[in-house]
């Protein structure tokens, strides 16, 4: 048996109670074993962005972002929407990884957790992505339908409808990463 690809998993909300954080959390539960998801809880600890800082020694916060995203196998990314588009803390963290070796060519897939189906923040989210060199693993966000006013990871697992949902990102997640472990033997290395 193969080892698990290792998923870094990264929520766009600072929210306490956050339904991006809270799918994220769910997918890690419903996980099959050939996956690792891991959510990252550094986005509030990053400081603001700027490029004059870029240079080693890296702020540790941002140093730490950096090998996270450098030991993962793929991203998996929920993101809220503010005002129409992508809140400022999580575009401080794309902007911190813009120059950074760890991210060009990471796969990438995308869950739209607003039960509205918001989209604006997604649109600039995929062009964001797109400008970094990510590789995006669908055309478009997988929808997971979740209340904008947030809810825990028990409520998104207690419900079958979502579950199922989770599932098909997961299962969707992992047949991209099984065909790309066949079309670039780098994929799954640390660094990828």
């Amino acid at each position: 048996m193969s080892a698990a690809r290792r998923v870094l998993c990264l929520s766009g909300s600072l929210r306490r109670v956050s339904s991006n954080t809270a799918a994220l959390l769910a997918a890690c539960e419903l996980a099959q074993p050939d996956l690792s998801l891991t959510l990252y809880t550094g986005l509030g600890a990053l400081p603001l962005f700027n490029p004059d800082d870029e240079n080693d020694p890296l702020p540790p916060s941002v140093r730490a972002l950096h090998q996270a995203v450098g030991a993962s196998d793929a991203l998996l990314i929920a993101c809220p929407e503010y005002a129409h588009g992508v809140p400022g803390a999580f575009k401080n963290l794309l902007d911190w990884l813009v120059g950074s070796l760890e991210f060009p060519d990471k796969p990438v897939l995308l869950i739209n957790a607003s039960a509205r189906g918001s989209h604006h923040a997604q649109d600039a989210l995929c062009e964001i992505l797109r400008t970094m060199s990510a590789r995006l693993l669908a055309p478009a966000p997988l929808m997971v339908a979740l209340p904008g006013s947030g809810c825990t990871p028990e409520q998104v697992l207690a419900n079958p409808e979502r579950c199922l949902e989770l599932s098909t990102v997961l299962a969707c997640l992992s047949t991209s990463l099984d065909v790309g472990w066949g079309a670039n033997p780098n994929i799954g290395e640390h660094g990828s």
